[in-house]
């Protein structure tokens, strides 16, 4: 498991809020980088899928209320947490205010160190940048350790398609590409969506060397996966990463696992290529130590990862001779110049707003990855799923389009992602001002939508006592014939539009109203 994690490179940076020439904010390029692709579903439809598996939900929900207790454990046992939380906040906050300033910074101490910046503007331009350092280095293989980056500019299906074949290294994704018709479901366990039982019969079926009666012994399961994982990473020589965090006082980029395949695919290649976003920059050194106590804890429920990998330049006779650094921006400076919305570039994609959302907790990451135009079987199209993904995918791509918009109401806003944010992100809020935005591109139409026409009906209605008492009385009596064992499952016309993502308790036979004025004296009471 790793933590989420033609050349452009005679770039201008002019301020925090562009990058890099053909960049501009909302660039586009998405994940789809211009190939015609169907329009995506809304997330409510997306859903339907997951929320009628029993088994998919038993297992999202044991494993969320697992990440749960382990981060609340390590959180409760850091005397200092709350502390850490407002250092990573202001941390990432002055970074992004300075942003340029330190994407430049960190281009000098790269190429001070031996490595290679370039610069892509989307996911279309970062992807032909991989493509091309591949071929360069005449190999027809490479090794990725998965991050949310790689995924977000569908790079797979790009090498796929010059005949470059990609191995991935961790035991998520091996679990996962077993199954032509899966997908991965989270940043950080892409099998989360399996257990055990279902894991040992992929592999008994297809992994190859590994016993039929292989069971859900975990121990077995892990040896069987590692003996044909390190088959692949031995003789590889390029490898394909992310990055969790960028050093602009050293050039340094981090990555942090729990597996060690990281590890291997860094040091054993001939060549690497790092993927990041822009927002991945910390300014020093010394910032690490905050945001190294504070992603292990919300990601994993641990003190510390059980390995973190750094790497400056290239070493004569230590490591890959080629180390070659991609800074992707695909949308992020149109975050950027939202002075609100740029909050939600602090991400550390620790996933411990996924653990606590009711809404991810009962449809995992797929629907997410469907809105986003994700290739079925193939994944790679959210952002990022869950409630940050909610945000960023919205904010990176704009609401216009109805998939887009739909993201912004995949939540309850209980305000629980919030609370456990490392770095204070305020989830809900952003998710609010988001939904205003899809309001206003609708107001603008020459016709109003029908949901507008609903609430400005609805607005008159209720703007009258009399006009209110009397469709409420109205409406009582017909809900309460639509309701079976005393809910609505499905209202009619537009507003089935409620009822896509939820049930509604039928209305008792009285109001409130009523019940008050027929007590002795109600209606004197009503009238003072």
């Amino acid at each position: 498991m790793t933590v989420p994690s033609d050349d452009s490179s005679g770039r201008t940076m002019t301020s925090s809020s562009s990058m890099g020439p053909g960049s501009g904010a909302g660039s586009g390029g998405g994940a789809g980088g211009g190939s015609a692709r169907p329009a995506a579903p809304r997330f409510a439809d997306a859903a339907r899928t997951a929320l009628a598996d029993p088994g998919l939900r038993r297992n999202l929900a044991a494993a969320a209320a697992a990440m749960r207790a382990r981060r609340a454990a390590a959180t409760a046992a850091t005397a200092d947490w709350d502390e850490l939380r407002e250092a990573g906040r202001a941390i990432k906050d002055q970074t992004l205010l300075n942003l340029d300033s330190y994407l430049e910074e960190l281009e000098r101490s790269v190429t001070e160190a031996g490595g290679v910046v370039h610069w892509a503007a989307d996911a279309a331009e970062a992807r032909r940048i991989v493509t091309r350092l591949v071929r360069g280095t005449g190999e027809g293989e490479v090794l990725k350790v998965r991050s949310s980056v790689l995924g977000e500019i569908r790079l797979d299906d790009a090498l796929d398609r010059a005949g470059i074949t990609v191995h991935e290294t961790g035991l998520g994704e091996l679990i996962v590409g077993l199954d032509e018709d899966d997908a991965p479901s989270h940043p950080l366990f892409p099998a989360l969506h399996r257990n055990r039982a279902q894991i040992g019969e992929l592999f008994a079926r297809g992994l190859p060397g590994a016993p039929a009666d292989l069971g859900a012994d975990p121990a077995a399961l892990a040896e069987a996966a590692r003996a044909r994982l390190r088959g692949r990473m031995l003789p590889a020589r390029v490898a394909v990463s992310g990055a969790n965090f960028l050093v602009a006082e050293t050039g340094t980029a981090v990555l942090v696992e729990s597996e060690g395949n990281g590890r291997m695919c860094l040091t054993l290649p001939d060549t690497l290529i790092t993927v990041a976003g822009i927002e991945k920059v910390v300014p020093a050194w010394a910032d690490l130590e905050v945001f190294l106590q504070l992603l292990p804890r919300s990601a994993t429920g641990e003190r510390m990862n059980a390995a973190t990998s750094t790497w400056t330049g290239v070493t004569p006779g230590d490591g890959p001779g080629a180390f070659h650094l991609v800074l992707l921006d695909n949308g992020r400076t149109s975050v950027l110049a939202d002075e609100a919305g740029r909050a939600a570039l602090r991400c550390i994609r620790c996933s411990a707003c996924l653990d606590v959302c009711p809404v991810y907790e009962r449809t995992g990451g797929h629907p997410y990855d469907a809105v986003a135009g994700g290739s079925p079987g193939r994944g790679q199209g959210a952002v990022y799923p869950g409630p940050i993904g909610a945000v960023l995918t919205p904010h990176m791509r704009g609401v216009e389009s109805a998939a887009n918009a739909s993201l912004t109401y995949a939540s309850t806003l209980c305000g629980a992602c919030s609370d456990v944010c490392p770095v204070k992100i305020d989830i809900p809020d952003l998710l609010v001002r988001l939904r205003g935005q899809v309001i206003e591109s609708r107001r603008r139409r020459p016709v109003p939508t029908p949901e507008l026409a609903l609430m400005r009906t609805l607005a008159w209605t209720m703007g009258d006592r009399r006009r209110y008492e009397a469709a409420l009385r109205r409406g009582t009596r017909w809900a309460r014939l639509l309701s079976r064992g005393g809910r609505i499952r499905r209202l009619p016309g537009l507003l089935g539009k409620w009822t896509d993502a939820r049930d509604v308790p039928a209305p008792p036979r009285q109001s409130f109203r009523a019940w008050w004025a027929s007590r002795p004296g109600g209606a004197a009471g009503e009238r003072r």
